[in-house]
């Protein structure tokens, strides 16, 4: 009653659009309040059993393996998955999730990273007058909303700059923004609004300025995906759901209801990957959320099932934060192949992406050079001709696998909604497939809700509006200025503890080590570029980490910012988890040999390696070959994999020879093939060659090319050819 009175009080009110806006603001903060009155009745209601310490892993796997019977169980450990969990643990239902690899290992973690309603399908429902694409961005609308608020420390609102080049494109972006606004009510965020040429270019200033007309800014969400992913599994986790990551589904068990006489899915059985050991779980409902893996189990309850996911590759690609603005991001609505591209903020550094395109379903998406040279050039075309858009500065690079539901004979994937759809097979295997990272909630809750209805499950109403996910609750945008004063952790880690962990940061700051420094006083770092602490390390495990691939790519972002920061972490993160977790020298090896390769493979070091060789042409013999790779590693003292004009001079310095600073890094700029300030290995072979034995060489090997007595140049690294 409260609501519709503040409803109709907003649509009353005359004067204009300030009035107006009056109104719409009470009623935000009407909302804001019931929001806030839900949390409270829901914590006052759900009780938390483990709130304090999460069971092991294998206090997990052995619970599945005891229970009698569960009352859900749910496949795959997505964002979809998890809060399938979290919704059917809430409605008090016996509730257990399983994922074959890591939580949010798959499309959960590869995305944009935005919340959003979607601009593009709101625009498509008015232009098709496409009624289900209207809903599916509504209800976005309202989860983006509520997305931000249960998690504020994973999320938060980011403007985007829509730029115009043409006149007639003004009024029409505009209104088509506007819409977008209208649509998501009293969810909206922020009112878009317009900026001229001069103030757009002040916010975003790498922009082209030639014919720009001016910019449209408006507001979505913002989050780390596989932090939101994690926190909601361990969320569902907290209140009695049992979750495993690493337990792969072989098939599905059947049995006959003795009441119909027909065949029903009644559980699975189960393998642990890491051990190999098999089990059953028995279950009344199981719900199939496996994203792109989708028709795999639903192929396990029959074979005579027709495909209805058609799967979709997205690629991104990082480059370095100085690329755009700290708090806006940059919106291409019409690519030169008429796809979206987005130009984003995050974690410090900047996202570019995605493409779309047909694919086939595989764990281990690749990035393809093509793709990354496609987001290249469009960025070049939205950016300042004086800002040179560089291979070499593509830091990072991955394909997401998007589970589109479609009919199997379309070959658009462009044209797809993007909706969800939850399904019942015969044997009674719930499956839901599609949707976005948005609309997980309001999909888990449609997806219990017909599960319940379909198995006759005693359950409670949907209780995760306005739940707060892990870390939520009692965090604040101060949190870091407590743990910099209480435990003498620098404040840029602090932030990154307090943005990622939320009110949990304070349990990782407990764990980290002494410096042995005047400041910081904790918190040694894995690399010294990022905030990553050795700590997170210990605290991953907790969080069911278990492997290195968990800990650079979900638990921390590392992997997925700078592959090669990831790499030169792996060690140590390898020795840190290897200790806690009791692994010998062999699995220690493996561990990284399979970190590497996923780096290499999944995170596009593959297709800058290939990038380097395409453009380099090294004719040395083997024996030339590993002569000039260890004078690279005498420069390279800290195996990073790369040499900069600091090693160098280093180098020149210990052995007396002076360069002029201008002279050097001119030099290494030629050698620099892709141009990101690093020479790595094949740029430092390439030159080797054109310019033939130096003169320092010529000392060393006298005059009849015999090596001379006394110390030579290659003991300290010599000349770098």
């Amino acid at each position: 009653m409260a609501f519709r009175k503040a409803l109709k009080r907003t649509v009353i009110i005359g004067g204009g659009a300030a009035a107006t806006y009056f109104g719409l603001s009470q009623l935000i903060e009407y909302k804001k309040t019931q929001a806030r009155l839900a949390h409270v009745a829901a914590e006052a209601e759900l009780k938390a059993p483990f709130a304090d310490e999460l069971p092991s892993r294998q206090a997990q796997l052995t619970t599945l393996k005891t229970t009698d019977e569960f009352d859900v169980l749910v496949i795959g450990g997505g964002a979809t998955g998890a809060g399938c969990a979290l919704d059917a643990v809430t409605r008090n239902l016996k509730t257990a999730l399983i994922e074959r690899s890591d939580f949010s290992s798959g499309t959960s973690s590869r995305s944009t990273k935005l919340i959003h309603g979607g601009v593009r399908y709101l625009q498509k429902a008015i232009m098709q007058l496409d009624y289900e694409q209207y809903k599916m961005v509504k209800e976005a609308l309202h989860e983006r909303a509520n997305l931000l608020e249960i998690a504020p420390h994973l999320s938060a609102p980011l403007p985007i700059m829509l730029p115009v080049y043409k006149w007639w494109q003004l009024p029409y972006y505009w209104a088509g923004i506007k819409m977008y606004d209208l649509v998501a009510g009293i969810y909206c965020l922020k009112s878009s609004y317009v900026l001229g040429k001069t103030k757009a270019l002040e916010l975003f200033p790498m922009l082209k300025k030639d014919k720009l007309v001016g910019a449209i800014v408006y507001y979505d969400g913002q989050h780390n995906d596989a932090r939101m992913n994690l926190a909601i599994a361990l969320t569902a986790g907290r209140y009695g759901a049992t979750i495993a990551n690493y337990t792969e589904v072989i098939q599905l068990l059947k049995t006959n209801d003795p009441k119909t006489g027909k065949e029903k899915v009644c559980g699975a059985r189960c393998r642990d990957v890491i051990t190999g050991k098999e089990f059953d779980v028995k279950a009344k409902c199981v719900i199939n959320a496996t994203g792109p893996f989708t028709d795999s189990v639903r192929k396990m309850d029959s074979q005579e099932t027709a495909n209805i996911c058609q799967p979709s590759a997205g690629v991104h690609i990082v480059i370095p934060g100085y690329y755009s603005p700290d708090n806006m991001g940059l919106l291409d609505p019409a690519t030169s192949d008429g796809r979206v591209i987005f130009f984003l903020p995050w974690e410090k550094m900047t996202i570019a992406g995605t493409t779309d395109s047909p694919t086939s379903v595989t764990a281990h998406p690749i990035p393809g050079e093509d793709d990354i040279n496609f987001i290249l050039n469009e960025v070049r075309n939205y950016l300042s001709a004086d800002v040179e858009v560089r291979r070499g500065d593509v830091l990072a690079a991955w394909s997401g696998i998007r589970p589109l539901v479609t009919n199997p004979n379309s070959k658009d994937t462009q044209s797809i909604c993007r909706n969800h759809i939850v399904s019942i097979s015969e044997r009674g295997l719930v499956t839901i497939a599609g949707g976005k990272w948005t609309t997980y909630r309001s999909m888990a809750e449609e997806t219990l809700d017909a599960a319940i209805e379909a198995h006759n499950l005693s359950a409670e109403q949907c209780k995760t509006v306005g739940l707060m996910l892990e870390g939520g609750k009692g965090w604040t945008p101060t949190t870091y200025i407590r743990l910099v004063q209480d435990y003498g952790l620098e404040v840029e880690v602090a932030q990154h503890l307090a943005s990622t962990y939320g009110a949990k940061a304070y349990e990782v700051a407990k764990m980290a080590q002494v410096t042995g420094q005047r400041w910081p006083i904790v918190g040694k770092r894995l690399v010294s570029e990022f905030p990553y602490i050795e700590s997170e390390v210990l605290y991953a495990i907790k969080e069911y980490a278990c492997t290195a691939i968990d800990v650079i790519a979900r638990r921390t972002r590392l992997g997925f910012l700078n592959v090669q920061a990831a790499d030169e972490a792996l060690p140590r993160i390898v020795q840190i988890m290897g200790k806690e977790l009791g692994w010998n020298h062999e699995k220690s090896t493996a561990e990284l040999e399979a970190a590497k390769r996923f780096l290499y493979h999944e995170m596009g070091y593959r297709s800058r390696s290939e990038q380097l060789t395409k453009t380099t042409d090294i004719n040395l013999n083997n024996q030339e070959v590993v002569r000039y790779k260890k004078r690279f590693q005498k420069f390279d003292k800290e195996s990073k994999g790369f040499i900069t004009t600091i090693d160098v001079q280093q180098v020149l310095d210990s052995i007396n020879v002076n360069i002029d600073e201008n002279a050097l890094h001119e030099i290494l700029n030629e050698v620099d093939l892709n141009k990101n300030g690093q020479v790595e290995i094949d740029e430092f072979l390439q030159p080797v060659d054109d310019l033939g034995t130096t003169a320092d060489e010529r000392r060393e090997e006298g005059p009849s090319g015999r090596q001379p007595s006394g110390n030579s140049h290659e003991d300290c690294g010599g000349n770098s050819g």
